[in-house]
């Protein structure tokens, strides 16, 4: 993979001679992100199972609000390493050269749209988390109680929800999710060879497919069921 990013001489900016480690915790905290996108979406795709006999999201929703310290959980294992992850990420998308004008290479295209979908995921994680919370109005609030419903209600708000802003930042996660995942195995040593880091590539690119399919599934199990919609 040939990618120009920042030079040593920024590294003083952020963390200095802690630079290195600073980008394995950036690496690192995205696994764990990544590992977090495949649960939700997978919880999330349960939506296709419907409400009769069982609400089978329902109880999977339960099932994690009746986790032990739950918002300690929350922050330890999501949020902080999110917060992490995206500030860092920044730093880098701002402070990276694509060089795909003069090297038009696969890798250095995988490169520019991971920097990309970092934009996108960010703009995405906000609206969706702040809609949830009930911070951009009760429509988009998300009841654990009632989790089914309002869902579907967050998701039918409006036709740019349900088939602009959704689509594309499912699509962004999991790209960004798939190749994160490839280069993170040739940060930390597990892809030496050409042949490994080929290898692995199909398996990220499989990946890709089934979180993408995965949360497509869930998405027109919610636009699908508009007469559950409870205000």
């Amino acid at each position: 993979m040939t990618t120009a990013t920042a030079s040593d001489l920024t590294a003083p900016t952020i963390g200095g001679r802690h630079h290195f480690l600073l980008r394995r915790l950036h690496s690192l905290t995205g696994i764990v992100f990544g590992g977090y996108i495949v649960v939700h979406l997978l919880v999330n795709a349960t939506l296709v199972q419907g409400v009769s006999p069982v609400d089978i999201f329902q109880k999977q929703v339960d099932k994690i609000h009746a986790l032990p310290f739950l918002l300690g959980v929350e922050w330890t294992f999501i949020y902080l390493p999110i917060l992490y992850h995206t500030i860092y990420g920044i730093w880098i998308t701002m402070t990276g050269q694509p060089n795909v004008n003069n090297y038009p290479f696969g890798k250095n295209w995988f490169y520019l749209f991971q920097r990309v979908s970092a934009i996108i995921i960010a703009l995405f994680i906000a609206f969706h988390v702040f809609g949830m919370k009930g911070l951009l109005g009760h429509t988009l609030w998300f009841d654990p109680d009632h989790a089914t419903a309002s869902v579907v209600r967050h998701i039918n708000a409006s036709w740019s929800v349900a088939y602009i802003v959704y689509p594309i930042g499912i699509l962004a996660s999991c790209y960004h999710l798939a190749n994160g995942f490839w280069t993170a195995a040739i940060t930390w040593g597990l892809t030496v060879s050409s042949a490994a880091q080929r290898r692995w590539g199909w398996v990220c690119a499989a990946l890709l497919v089934f979180t993408f399919g995965c949360g497509m599934m869930a998405l027109f199990a919610a636009i699908g069921d508009r007469k559950m919609i409870v205000h």
